[in-house]
């Protein structure tokens, strides 16, 4: 097993803003917890720097018109008509470098599929992508351009099926909009429910069209759906999916703002969940890339990319957060020394009763709609 980790220290030149949620210091602070536990340098493991992606492998997604926008934004100044294109103040800030960027971005997802597709690696991890919101002509939900889309379409133009799964606490609207009709591509998002979260999609009668119907899979989650819920959920859906698919690819989404510490969003896993939910994933996955994502709580960030990251290599981690990250503890603000969670409170019994009949109910229509196509 060939293990790829593709980073840039070219990430410390970019900043959404000193008030937006989105702090790019997730990346760096990943990065020392990955380095202080020594995953940056292994034996079977190779680090790649992306180079910017050129604007004609954007365009395989992404309009023209609206790529012009992007570079014309790129001075830190919002073009004519940008807000057309979803850019402005809120969720999509025009800032320095927003092109260059975006250049990065898709770069880095599109070298972890270059690696598997030349044999080089059979699982790589790009933390700094999974920006799954970015739509063929606008910026949406603190994305700009779409890498997960990007890596893979990249996939597709060389015949391979890709299973696509997404456990980001927010809907991958814009991967299963790329993919709505296509029956070669499987997209899973397992996210906390749209009627109290943006993108305000990704409910279970969204199954596809055309030829791609039944390949488009949803599994929405009630807010404070902790571990306990939400892990047989996932079980009940994922791995039989999975398993009838065949894919020769998964892209795995792995935000980490379903963490029930995250300040944007509702769910309680936490990280020994999130850690579970991969590690089912990993043995299912002929070849694997797996991207970021969100998550706003930086220091659950930092841990549960480099317990991912460990989990690749099949690594088992020290639970002490070692003696060379001590200084970012201090700085960051750790509120403990220890790599996993503590045991969280419980919820009281009507509403964790609530959470497990909402999951209940989720997971009986996706079987009943969605595992017919698949004869599951």
């Amino acid at each position: 097993m060939k293990a790829a980790l593709v980073h840039s220290e070219e990430w410390t030149r970019f900043d959404y803003g000193p008030q937006h949620p989105l702090r790019m210091e997730r990346l760096g602070l990943t990065w020392r917890l990955m380095q202080a536990y020594g995953l940056t340098r292994r034996p079977g493991m190779t680090l790649h720097v992306p180079t910017p992606a050129d604007e004609t492998e954007l365009a395989r997604f992404h309009a023209s018109e609206y790529l012009q926008i992007l570079k014309g934004a790129n001075a830190g100044s919002a073009p004519p008509l940008g807000h057309v294109f979803g850019l402005g103040a809120g969720d999509n800030p025009v800032f320095p470098g927003l092109w260059e960027c975006a250049q990065l971005v898709a770069a880095g997802s599109l070298l972890a599929a270059d690696l598997v597709l030349r044999g080089e690696a059979d699982r790589v991890f790009h933390f700094a992508g999974g920006l799954h919101h970015a739509m063929p002509d606008r910026a949406s939900g603190f994305c700009y351009v779409n890498d997960a889309v990007l890596a893979i379409l990249r996939l597709r133009d060389k015949g391979l099926r890709v299973a696509y799964v997404d456990i980001d606490a927010h809907h991958g609207d814009g991967v299963q909009y790329a993919f709505y009709d296509d029956p070669d591509v499987l997209t899973i998002s397992v996210h906390e429910r749209g009627e109290r979260l943006f993108p305000g999609t990704g409910f279970v009668n969204e199954v596809g069209e055309g030829k791609g119907t039944g390949f488009s899979v949803n599994l929405p989650l009630e807010a404070y759906t902790d571990t306990a819920v939400y892990l047989p959920a996932f079980e009940a859906v994922v791995p039989p999916l999975l398993e009838r698919f065949k894919p020769d690819v998964i892209v795995a989404q792995l935000g980490v703002d379903a963490h029930r510490t995250d300040p944007l969003t509702h769910l309680a896993l936490d990280l020994q969940g999130f850690v579970r939910a991969l590690e089912r994933i990993v043995p299912m996955a002929p070849k694997l890339i797996a991207l970021g994502g969100g998550g706003y709580d930086v220091r659950n960030v930092a841990r549960a990319w480099t317990i991912a990251w460990a989990v690749l290599n099949g690594i088992a981690l020290p639970p002490e957060l070692p003696a060379a990250f001590a200084e970012d503890v201090r700085r960051f603000g750790f509120r403990s020394n220890r790599l996993w969670d503590e045991e969280g409170e419980a919820l009281p019994e009507p509403a964790a009763r609530a959470v497990r009949d909402y999951a209940d109910r989720q997971v009986d229509a996706v079987q009943r709609v969605i595992f017919p196509f698949h004869r599951v």
